[in-house]
C-alpha cells in the first residue's frame, strides 16, 4: 500500500479502530438509558456480541488506512467503502456499468443557495436568490461529521448548502474549509441529520494513485451533470500535468476526453478499477474544441484536503489580519507586464503586521506558510484559517533597480482582524 493512501493520521481522521470504540461508547450510553431490571444481563450479552464483532472485524479487515477506509456514524451502521475491480485495462460497457454501480454510492449532488444583485430601474439594486448545482465525493468521517470534497467554486459564497445522496435523500451541509487557489473545498454533514437507511446505502470512495497514470488509460467521470442527477461518461486520459490557464490562475491538471459538463464540477474521475484519480473541475469550451475536460489529480488534492479537514472554526475575536490591499497577477498579466504571478501589493496599511514585517507596495506575494499563493482570494482564504498572533513566513518577489524580481522571505506576526482599520481600500484579513 502506498504512503499516499495512508492519510488517516490519528489527529485528523477517525480510523476504523477509533470508530469502533466510538460506536461502542455510544452504544453503552444508549443501553444504560434503556436498562431495565434485566438490563445488566442484556448488557453482558450485547457487550459479548460487540466484542465478537470487533475481533471478527479486525481479523477480516486488518489495519485500515486512509479516509477511504474510515467508518462513519454512531447509529450502529458502519459505512462501506466502494468496491474496486481487479481489471486495469478493460473498456467494455459491462466494466463501465460495474464501476458505476460500485462508485455511485460515494457520489453526491450539492445544491447551493446564492444571493445575486442586479441593477434595476433608476439605479436601484435588486437582490434575488439563485440556485447552483455541483457534485461531491464522500471521503470519510470525523467526530460524527460526514466529510465530502468538492470544488471551491461549487460552494463559494453560498448562503446555504444541501447534499443529495444516492437514495435521493438529502441533508443540510456546512463548509469545513476552502482553498480557492486549488479550487478545492470540504463540506460536512452532521450524521445525526441523516437517516439510518441512507447510511446503509452510501459509501466512502476508494483512492487511486494519480502519479501512476499513463496517457491512453481509461477514465470514467461521474457527477451531477447539468443538475439532472448523477450521470456517467467514459473516455481516456488525454494528457498528464497539463498547465491550464483559467480566469485568475494557472493550474496543473489531468486532461480527459470523458465528458465533463456544468454540474460535474466536484465529481469523481476514476480509473478502470473504480479508484478516485481526480476531482473534476473544468471543461474547455470552444466551438473549435471538443472533448477537453480537466480534473485535479488526487495526489495533488490529498495534502490540501488534509489541511482543510484540520481547519477549525476560529472565533471572530481571534481571526487574523495582515494589512494589505492587493490584486491578482495571473500568468497572462504577468507576461504582459513582465511580472511574476501572485498577489501584487497595492497598499500596505500603516502600522499593520505587513508593514512591521517589511512588506512594501509593489511586492508580489507568492507563498504563505510554505503554500503557493496565486490569487488575492487564495491569500484571504489562507489567512482566514489562521489565528491572530500566529507567526508565518511569507515569500515575496521584489523588483530591484535593474527591473528584475528577487525572492525574499519575511516573517509576519499576524494581528487581530478586530483591531484592523475599516476602509474601502483595504483587505482586512
Amino acid at each position: 500500500m502506498s504512503e499516499y493512501n495512508n492519510i488517516n493520521n490519528d489527529d485528523q481522521w477517525t480510523t476504523a479502530d477509533q470508530w469502533r470504540e466510538e460506536e461502542k461508547t455510544e452504544e453503552k450510553k444508549t443501553k444504560k438509558s434503556k436498562e431495565s431490571k434485566d438490563g445488566k444481563w442484556w448488557l453482558r450479552i450485547c457487550a459479548s456480541a460487540v466484542a465478537f464483532g470487533l475481533i471478527a472485524g479486525l481479523v477480516m479487515q486488518g489495519v485500515m488506512f486512509g479516509f477511504s477506509k474510515a467508518g462513519v456514524g454512531s447509529t450502529g451502521t458502519q459505512l462501506a467503502t466502494t468496491k474496486t475491480s481487479s481489471s486495469s485495462s478493460s473498456s467494455s460497457s459491462n466494466d463501465l456499468s460495474s464501476v458505476s454501480e460500485n462508485v455511485m454510492p460515494s457520489i453526491v449532488s450539492i445544491t447551493g443557495k446564492f444571493e445575486s444583485t442586479t441593477q434595476g430601474w433608476f439605479g436601484r439594486e435588486q437582490s434575488s436568490e439563485t440556485e447552483g448545482v455541483g457534485s461531491g465525493i464522500i471521503i470519510g468521517k470525523q467526530n460524527g461529521k460526514l466529510l465530502i470534497v468538492t470544488n471551491n467554486h461549487v460552494v463559494e459564497d453560498a448562503k446555504s448548502l444541501s447534499v443529495g445522496f444516492v437514495d435521493d435523500e438529502s441533508a443540510s451541509a456546512a463548509i469545513r474549509g476552502t482553498d480557492s487557489d486549488a479550487d478545492l473545498a470540504v463540506v460536512e454533514v452532521n450524521v445525526k441529520d441523516m437517516k439510518s437507511s441512507t447510511l446503509k446505502k452510501i459509501a466512502i470512495i476508494t483512492l487511486g494513485d494519480s502519479d501512476k497514470l499513463k496517457t491512453g488509460e481509461q477514465a470514467i467521470a461521474i457527477g451531477n451533470a447539468l443538475g439532472y442527477g448523477q450521470s456517467v461518461t467514459g473516455g481516456y486520459i488525454s494528457a498528464l500535468n497539463r498547465e491550464v490557464q483559467l480566469t485568475d490562475k494557472t493550474m496543473t491538471l489531468l486532461q480527459t476526453d470523458a465528458a465533463i459538463n456544468p454540474g460535474n464540477s466536484g465529481g469523481a474521475l476514476l480509473n478502470s478499477k473504480g479508484e478516485l484519480i481526480g476531482i473534476n473541475t473544468v471543461k474547455y469550451s470552444s466551438e473549435d474544441v471538443e472533448g477537453m475536460g480537466y480534473a485535479i489529480p488526487i495526489n495533488t488534492a490529498k495534502p490540501i484536503i488534509d489541511q482543510l479537514i484540520k481547519n477549525e472554526a476560529i472565533d471572530e475575536s481571534e481571526q487574523a489580519y495582515l494589512g494589505i490591499s492587493g490584486q491578482t497577477i495571473d500568468s497572462s498579466m504577468g507576461s504582459q507586464f513582465d511580472m511574476p504571478s501572485g498577489v501584487y501589493v497595492q497598499q500596505v496599511v500603516q502600522g499593520s503586521p505587513a508593514q512591521k514585517a517589511g512588506i512594501s507596495a509593489g511586492d508580489v506575494i507568492v507563498k504563505i506558510a510554505g503554500k503557493s499563493v496565486s490569487t488575492m482570494d487564495g491569500l484571504k482564504d489562507k489567512i482566514s484559517n489562521m489565528k491572530a498572533g500566529t507567526s508565518v513566513k511569507i515569500e515575496i518577489k521584489r523588483q530591484n533597480q535593474m527591473g528584475t524580481y528577487k525572492t525574499q522571505t519575511v516573517t509576519v506576526t499576524l494581528g487581530k482582524k478586530a483591531d484592523a482599520p475599516s476602509t474601502s481600500n483595504t483587505e482586512n484579513n
